[in-house]
């Protein structure tokens, strides 16, 4: 099995047949669990938990958490060269 974590206490299903189509999926929430999860990532310092959901080889609809993520920004400003002065934006 690969590093998946799944979020305990939420499942997902694909919508029943007679859900109409704005509907993309059925959560189900079992409170006792799932909250002792996210006091758990909340323990570990952690702010937010991002959820993807998936559907498995045979079907079957999971949500795991998302282990993305996004690159760090350059914090210098394109199109400016670093030694420019930033009051006035003549070069020293």
């Amino acid at each position: 099995m690969s590093d998946i974590e799944f979020v305990d206490g939420l499942i997902v299903r694909e919508p029943g047949a007679a859900a109409p189509e704005f509907v993309k999926a059925r959560i189900s929430i079992k409170v006792a669990d799932l909250g002792v999860w996210l006091r758990a990532k909340h323990k570990a310092g952690e702010e937010w938990v991002n959820a993807d959901v998936k559907v498995s080889k045979n079907g079957k609809w999971y949500a795991s958490v998302s282990t993305y993520k996004p690159k760090e920004k350059d914090e210098t400003p394109k199109g400016k060269p670093a030694d420019m002065d930033d009051d006035d934006g003549i070069p020293f």
